[in-house]
């Protein structure tokens, strides 16, 4: 069964600890646990100085909370963009978090994650 094929339920158990690591690790601000995931398209733009950059001058990357709920999947074409309710430790309001998944190979990998 492809990935894309696999229901709301399945995609989200397997983004779940994806999105975890991504919280960790960015409230880290460790480059090598924040990108273990990534596809090679997506490790080819997200440099360790761009990172750190954004990891400077953005509180809210660095404050994420594992108060986060998965509501929902997003299908086109060969990726499921996983849609969850995200909250801070520093800022106030939840926030919008965005994960791309797909299959690169046998795994399957992130092509794309943003929080709004």
């Amino acid at each position: 069964m492809s990935f894309t094929s696999k229901t709301d339920e399945e995609i989200i158990k397997i983004a779940d600890p994806i999105w975890q690591n991504l919280i960790k690790s960015s409230n880290m601000k460790d480059y090598g646990g924040f990108t273990k995931d990534f596809s090679s398209q997506m490790l080819y733009g997200a440099n360790e100085v761009e990172l750190g950059k954004q990891w400077a001058s953005n509180k809210l990357i660095c404050s994420l909370s594992e108060d986060y709920k998965a509501f929902g999947c997003l299908r086109r074409g060969l990726h499921v963009t996983v849609l969850f309710k995200q909250k801070s430790t520093a800022e106030d309001g939840d926030f919008l978090g965005r994960l791309v998944l797909g299959e690169e190979g046998e795994t399957i990998k992130v092509f794309g994650a943003t929080i709004f």
